[in-house]
């Protein structure tokens, strides 16, 4: 058995009730059995053994009151992962799937996704159980009060500042703020995705769509290719999915599928400006299902069905694929399909879409593999400039916060790239972006000390 193997070993003992986290720390120490020779420093103060344990994780209750004057408990989480290079950053997800092992994988990741950015920003995540979908504002509202009544004395701008994910968009990151700031009577950057009126940044919510297609199209370039009139292939319908699909549309590409957790539409005519518009009221406004954009523009829609799925099992032809939509949507039977219909490039919006399987299939047909913390990381790219905006107590314009984001994308294909062939897996994004971000996050937490 190798070091990395038997650190993973030593994981799965201890964590085997948690297998989205035993996925993700299997996918990053793999991946980072080429810095063990390189970093013999790094064996000795046991870095990899304790990167895979949080600092600190938080399960505290979250009792509320519904419309019908109910008693409602659901379970709050806050895993504070790594702060060795700034304040613990990550989002909040409202979803019934949330458990510890979910926040867990997804606070590890968070660390190399942070490191990756060039920011300071430590990783971790946190959420709850709690379902939004079906709730009134009423309800959404007082559960955010009591989930922040608790979450209150373990944040700050300096310790940990929590962000939105699955489940918490502005209205709830409004509630939430509202909150803390009425407790603590500070008005701080202690949580990001704020809205505009009250310290949030232009660009944060198309920021992880439009970083995910800066990222493809760095990959792209690297074989004289453009994104410009490439046939893509979407999940999801929330923030990631529909910005991903405006800047497609910019870029000269066209999107043909979207989808949520009741089924998929496929338009081969293409995801126009026009349509989109109506995706952004559909979901963001009527909080409506997309089987109502098949019924309005007369397209072909599959209940029950992924992305995935329908292109697998209706031969569709595309050359970029984006989940984003949830972990685990692409396997390997459909990543094949991908592959056989002319895919040839995988930009990850979510986290960890793509279980191991499918990755392998990936690499093993040179696809263009961008995984999720590197392609994604436009999310808490912005949000880390919205905390330099909110230090600073001014505004950047949308065009300078783009072009930063873009800047940041561009620094992180080169840092994923670099790494891949430093470390002798040349053009592998994945092992590159791993390495790039763990070799200096162990760095800072060598300089430390054993703490």
């Amino acid at each position: 058995m190798s070091f990395m193997q038997d650190v993973i070993a030593r994981v799965q003992e201890k964590d085997a009730d948690q297998p989205e986290f035993l996925q993700a720390v299997q996918e990053v120490l793999t991946s980072l059995e080429p810095t063990v020779k390189k970093h013999p420093d790094f064996v000795k103060a046991r870095i990899y053994d304790r990167i895979v344990i949080p600092d600190r994780a938080i399960l505290f209750r979250v009792p509320w009151v519904d419309d019908r004057g109910e008693v409602q408990i659901n379970r709050g989480f806050r895993i504070q992962f790594n702060n060795a290079i700034g304040p613990y950053k990550g989002g909040l997800r409202f979803h019934p799937s949330v458990n510890l092992g979910i926040i867990k994988f997804l606070g590890f990741e968070q660390i190399f996704k942070n490191s990756l950015t060039t920011l300071p920003m430590g990783g971790a995540k946190g959420g709850s159980d709690f379902d939004p979908k079906g709730k009134s504002d009423n309800e959404v509202m007082h559960f955010c009060q009591a989930f922040m009544r608790e979450l209150y004395r373990h944040i700050g701008p300096d310790t940990d500042v929590p962000a939105g994910d699955i489940g918490v968009g502005a209205r709830e990151v409004g509630y939430l703020y509202g909150c803390y700031l009425k407790i603590v009577n500070a008005n701080v950057s202690v949580l990001t995705g704020k809205g505009l009126e009250f310290g949030g940044s232009l660009i944060r919510p198309e920021a992880t769509g439009y970083g995910a297609v800066y990222f493809a199209a760095e990959m792209l370039s690297t074989r004289n290719q453009t994104v410009s009139g490439k046939v893509a292939a979407i999940s999801g319908s929330g923030n990631v999915a529909q910005y991903t699909i405006e800047k497609l549309i910019q870029l000269g590409a066209k999107p043909i599928t979207i989808s949520d957790s009741n089924g998929t539409v496929v338009d081969e005519a293409g995801i126009d400006a026009e349509k989109l518009q109506f995706i952004l009221e559909l979901k963001n406004f009527r909080r409506g299902r997309i089987s109502e954009y098949a019924e309005k523009y007369n397209v072909p829609y599959y209940p029950e069905k992924s992305v995935w799925d329908v292109i697998r099992e209706q031969n569709l032809k595309v050359n970029l694929a984006f989940p984003s939509a949830h972990e685990n949507e692409i396997n390997q039977l459909n990543a094949e399909a991908l592959i056989n219909n002319g895919c040839n490039c995988v930009s990850e919006g979510a986290n960890m879409p793509s279980d191991l399987d499918a990755i392998k299939v990936y690499l093993n047909n040179n696809v263009l593999y961008g995984p999720a913390k590197a392609a994604n990381a436009g999310g808490v790219a912005v949000s880390g400039l919205e905390m330099s905006q909110n230090a600073m107590r001014l505004n950047w314009t949308r065009e300078e916060v783009d072009n930063r984001l873009q800047l940041i994308m561009k620094s992180i294909h080169q840092s994923a790239l670099e790494a891949s062939e430093t470390y002798g897996c040349k053009g592998n994004y994945l092992v590159g972006a791993n390495i790039a971000g763990f070799t200096k996050v162990a760095k800072a937490m060598l300089a430390y000390g054993i703490v």
